[in-house]
């Protein structure tokens, strides 16, 4: 427990003896009653102070305006132990949800851990000193103790070891790295020192980006926190209101033609009316239920950019895949090479050269299979074309790498391949020198991935690639999906998303899962767009509004299944709120309902109502 927490369990002690004690003493209906005074204030002196600065902001109709309203009336009607008693209830009633939002930060405390706050760089004596990861530039080296956080993006250069990666991702399993592998910000180097240049700053880094969408996500809010704050706007004000007209209308009738003065009765009902009124439940529990479970994902190595996209995950419906790097592994092996007219080691060496400035998966394997150094200075004109391959001069002689469509775009002849590899056609000089044979399989985590989507209530699912009708069936197949859309350039991905936007119904969200900067626009179209964090473009991720971080494709099942308990837990927790209070409103309107059971309507489901809030942690 926190030192506040502490110190308003002391006071509830404290007021509490104190009530007890004076009970015991049966002092209430005397003059000596106003000894209970004490134990109020001891309990509820931060209330009256917060209720009578609101009425000073002009801005009185909260639930200490009405809690200091009540109280304040049961003394002056000279029940004085009631009014003690329903201010500790509420003080205990706010202990539950201070402990239950603390509980709920935890997870995204945990999360914003990821921060680093030094980087180790070599001086000029040689010795390593630490600096402030913004000091640190692009091809810097800088170098990681065991024990330590990666504190930028980069890639090793020197040593090897184990890194603790369950903060990004939620693996516990340790990851093994050595020279040439990349390693992400907010990981943990566990073994090993290892010398690291940066690739990125600190600004574009892994860390940063998690730590912005994470601060920023409350400020998205669902539908269902808009509602609440518009329904606490004006519910307050009218309950209030609903209250005096019950403490002076009735008496009123009843004086007029029997002659019984009973504004006392009619007053004490009208205090417990306020008491049931207090919206606290609703207030705090909804907002709380959305903080739970984007930080239950982010536990999970799933970032939810906001609670609205977790409302709109609940509901998915269609859900739209891309292929490559998403279902499939994205790290292709060269199977084969057909060259024509030139040797194949001529045409690989070509290609790789070409490919070296793309960031596309095809083009790091084939340059990665080329396994020889590369002089990049032979390159010029390099032109990427989504969906198509890429162009670039090399020795000053026009080069062109990919798909059959680029070849017929140029008007190229070519021995067009039909087997069911992905396969990269080649143009040096206006003339088809041959192809490569590559090929890609399948994630071993996207196996069931249909299935279960399906069986979490995701009605129809599709998968979208610009790769061939014979790959993408295959790997369609195999992934179980509904349907393919193959061969298709990045608008016509977006054209098909536009066509199902139309089609879907008005209760369920478009979901497309991708993880290229040919993605973008169509992770930005969907109601929710889903980027694979780990190896996903820069694009993608900004675009999209979930972030899977460890590229497991089926931790999309978990999102879904963390927002649709997440949804219900707020639906349950605003009719049963509503429900009970509507009831307890009517009962101590006919004089049913007394003080007790009124803090019972409203701390009491408050507190049922946090409680079940913070089942949205686990999943």
């Amino acid at each position: 427990m926190t030192v506040k927490q502490k110190r308003v369990l002391l006071r509830i002690a404290l007021s509490l003896i104190l009530l007890v004690v004076l009970k015991v003493l049966g002092i209430e209906k005397s003059w000596f009653g106003l000894l209970y005074i004490a134990p109020y204030l001891i309990i509820g002196s931060d209330i009256l102070k917060k209720a009578f600065f609101g009425v000073m902001k002009r801005q009185p109709f909260d639930e200490c305006f009405l809690m200091a309203v009540a109280t304040l009336g049961a003394f002056v009607l000279g029940d004085y132990s009631e009014a003690v008693f329903v201010m500790l209830f509420y003080q205990v009633g706010e202990l539950f949800q201070d402990v239950a939002v603390d509980k709920s930060r935890k997870s995204v405390a945990d999360l914003m851990d990821i921060r680093p706050d030094f980087c180790n760089v070599k001086g000029s004596d040689g010795e390593l000193v630490r600096v402030d990861p913004y000091e640190v530039s692009v091809g810097d080296l800088f170098y990681v103790k065991p024990g330590e956080k990666i504190p930028l993006d980069g890639c090793i250069t020197e040593g090897f070891s184990n890194i603790d990666t369950v903060a990004l991702t939620g693996e516990s399993v340790p990851k093994c790295v050595g020279v040439g592998d990349c390693v992400c910000s907010g990981t943990v180097n566990m073994t090993s020192l290892l010398v690291v240049k940066a690739e990125k700053a600190y600004e574009d880094s892994t860390a940063s980006r998690i730590l912005d969408m994470v601060e920023n996500a409350s400020a998205r809010k669902s539908v269902s926190e808009r509602f609440i704050s518009r329904f606490a706007k004006y519910y307050t004000p009218i309950v209030c209101l609903l209250a005096l007209c019950l403490a002076i209308i009735p008496p009123t009738i009843i004086l007029l033609f029997s002659g019984n003065n009973l504004y006392g009765t009619w007053i004490y009902r009208a205090l417990t009316f306020l008491v049931i009124s207090c919206p606290c439940a609703l207030v705090v529990s909804v907002p709380l239920s959305f903080f739970a479970g984007i930080g239950c994902a982010g536990k999970n190595g799933i970032l939810i950019k906001g609670s609205n996209y977790l409302e709109m995950l609940s509901k998915a419906g269609i859900v739209l895949f891309d292929k490559t790097g998403t279902v499939t592994k994205g790290v292709f092996s060269v199977t084969r090479i057909y060259s024509k007219n030139m040797s194949e080691e001529r045409l690989h060496e070509l290609v790789s050269l070409a490919e070296s400035f793309s960031v596309h998966p095809i083009s790091e394997s084939l340059v990665k299979s080329y396994e020889k150094p590369l002089d990049k200075s032979r390159v010029s004109c390099f032109t990427d074309m989504s969906g198509l391959g890429i162009s670039a001069n090399i020795d000053g002689i026009p080069l062109l790498a990919g798909n059959s469509k680029l070849m017929k775009r140029y008007n190229i002849e070519f021995d067009e391949y039909d087997g069911s590899e992905t396969v990269v056609y080649i143009a040096y000089g206006g003339r088809f020198e041959g192809y490569i044979l590559i090929s890609d399989v399948l994630k071993d985590s996207a196996y069931g991935l249909v299935k279960e989507l399906k069986a979490v209530g995701c009605k129809r699912c599709f998968m979208l690639t610009g790769d061939r009708a014979a790959i993408a069936d295959k790997v369609g197949r195999r992934l179980g999906a509904d349907e393919v859309y193959s061969e298709l350039l990045p608008d016509g991905k977006l054209d098909i998303a536009e066509r199902f936007m139309a089609l879907k119904g008005h209760s369920e969200s478009l979901v497309f899962v991708g993880d290229g900067i040919n993605d973008a626009p169509v992770l930005a179209r969907a109601d929710i767009g889903v980027a694979m964090g780990g190896l996903g473009s820069d694009a993608a991720i900004e675009a999209a509004d979930v972030v899977i971080m460890d590229d497991n494709p089926e931790k999309l099942v978990t999102a879904v299944k963390i927002a649709r308990k997440c949804i219900s837990i707020v639906n349950f927790n605003v009719y049963f709120s509503i429900g009970i209070k509507l009831l307890f409103l009517i009962f101590s309107a006919f004089g049913v309902a007394d003080m007790g059971l009124a803090v019972f309507a409203d701390v009491g489901v408050m507190v049922i109502a946090v409680l079940n809030s913070v089942r949205s942690l686990k999943i």
